[in-house]
């Protein structure tokens, strides 16, 4: 199925057709790749699946140090 771009305000992108539309329930969101000179979308049903595993295997490391390096708070 070929497709052209198409102005929308200041960005561009292209139209999908009602008959693709249709062979999925409540699109929203999409992951999107290129690959190869290829750009590729995959449907994300639930953009937060997967977070719960994730989080329960996690190491709980902090991210950043959380200790204080100051000495004398007053001087703040």
């Amino acid at each position: 199925m070929q497709v052209s771009l198409i102005d929308i305000g200041t960005s561009r992108g292209i139209r999908i057709p009602a008959t693709v539309l249709k062979s999925f329930n409540d699109l929203k969101t999409f992951d999107l790749k290129v690959e190869d000179s290829k750009i590729i979308l995959n449907v994300i049903k639930n953009p937060r699946d997967g977070w719960e595993d994730k989080f329960k295997n996690s190491k709980n490391d902090l991210l950043i140090d959380d200790k204080l390096d100051i000495e004398d708070w007053d001087e703040l």
